[in-house]
Formats: structure tokens, sequence, C-alpha cells
């Protein structure tokens, strides 16, 4: 096991499966401790299991990250085991697809709900313990369709898109604090809630086949190839970026 995060507390919203199980577990293995957060308790807590059984130190925690009550007690949850907060990652995220004319307003303020409003309240949520440690790191997850402007995403794309305005402005008010704040855009990527809209036939399988095909690597993309920049970004190694967007997807989009 190696040792970069040694000693570090990490947050993981969006935990139970995918890029957030992923970016949990490979930050475990660099010797954080990980708070796994994810209104699927279930699936946050066999993440917390499997990286209990290798070692590493991890629990789980149910988190709305659009309800202000459950972001403070994730906070709390995590303050109580670890006695501090230096990571979070902004990972939860939804992506119905439906074309922009039928979403309705419900729709269009739960996706915002959840996937602009959720890193906001998470970031108030852990900024009084970075503000005190004089240290923190906050890596907000948004998505390559920012670049691309992907039909039938318009709430989603318009939500990452926020994503990126958010890191932008929350990097020039904190850094005084020590706190970094970055995004990481990432391309459509092979997780279960993806493969699962490929079941349901609501996304065609040959829709990814393309968008594989334009890439400069020419695969699908997997949860652990983001995870590197992740680990990047949490790490002392970029303590002096802030504000920026990193895009990890294969040669997709150019940034």
């Amino acid at each position: 096991m190696t040792a970069r995060l040694e000693g570090k507390c990490a947050i993981v919203t969006g935990a139970a499966q995918g890029l957030g199980r992923a970016f949990s577990v490979g930050l475990a293995s660099e010797g954080a401790s990980v708070v796994l957060a994810d209104m699927n308790l279930v699936g946050a807590e066999e993440g917390a299991s499997l990286i209990q059984e290798a070692g590493g130190q991890a629990i789980s925690v149910h988190v709305d990250g659009s309800n202000p009550a459950h972001t403070q007690i994730m906070a709390k949850t995590a303050l109580a085991a670890y006695h501090r907060i230096d990571i979070l990652v902004n990972n939860a995220g939804i992506y119905p697809i439906k074309p922009w004319d039928h979403i309705t307003l419900e729709e269009w303020n739960h996706v915002l709900a959840v996937n602009l409003t959720g890193p906001f309240l998470c970031a108030q949520a852990v900024f009084p313990t970075m503000q005190a440690q004089g240290y923190g790191k906050i890596i907000n997850i948004s998505s390559g369709a920012f670049f691309a402007g992907l039909p039938n995403f318009l709430h989603y794309v318009s939500s990452k898109a926020g994503l990126i305005g958010f890191t932008r402005a929350l990097a020039r008010e904190v850094g005084d604090h020590g706190i970094r704040v970055n995004a990481i855009t990432i391309g459509l990527t092979q997780t279960e809630g993806v493969k699962s809209l490929v079941t349901q036939g609501v996304f065609p399988e040959e829709a990814g086949d393309q968008m594989a095909a334009q890439q400069c690597i020419k695969r699908r993309e997997q949860p652990e190839d983001a995870l590197g920049a992740v680990i990047f970004l949490a790490s002392p190694e970029s303590d002096f970026i802030t504000g920026q967007t990193i895009n990890v997807d294969g040669g997709w989009a150019m940034h």
C-alpha cells in the first residue's frame, strides 16, 4: 500500500457503486480513511467492507446530498470517526434522459438539487473543519458533456456546467484558508448506471461505441480511469493547483 494520503480523511459522495466506489477504494489504497456517503446505504456499506477487508479504514453513512441536515450529519460522522476532514469528492449525480421540452419543472429542479445544490451543501458542511485545519481538497466531478452540449441531457449538462463555475468561484473564496477546489470532467463511463440505461433501452449501445470511436484512446472508459486524477488532486502533489478543470475522457473532448 502506498501512502500519499496517510493520515487523511476523505468523504466521497455517491460512493455506493460506479465511480464513487472506485474513488473510495483508490483513496483508501493510498492510506486515506474514507467515509462512503450515499442514499444507497447498503451499497455504501458493501464498499466500506471491501476497504476494511483490504486493511483500510472506512465507514458508510446514509446521505441525501440535497438535504442540508444530511450533509451536516455526514460531516459530523466523519469528524467523530477520524477527527478531521481533508478531502471531499463531490461525485453524487443523476443523469436522466429526456428531450428538453419534455422536462418538467420538478424534474429540472431535482437534477439541479442533486448535481449542483448537493456539492454546495457538502462543501458548506466540511468548510468549518477545513478552515480550522488551514487545509483541504474539494474535488467536484463534472462531465465531458459540458464541452459537447449533448442533446436530451439539458438538465444534466446545465448542472455539470454549473459545477465548473462553482469550482472556480469557490476556489477564489477559500484559497486564503488553504483549501483547494478543482473539477474533473469525465467521459461516458461504464458504470452500473450507464449499463442500466442500455439494458432499459433508454441509451443505445451503439451510441457508446460511436463516442469511443471518436476518442484518441478508442475504448470504453472505466471507473478506474479517472482514479489517478482524483488521487492527484487529493494529494499534496497538487497543492499549488486550484480552480482548474481536468478532462479525463480518452481524448473525446479537447480542453
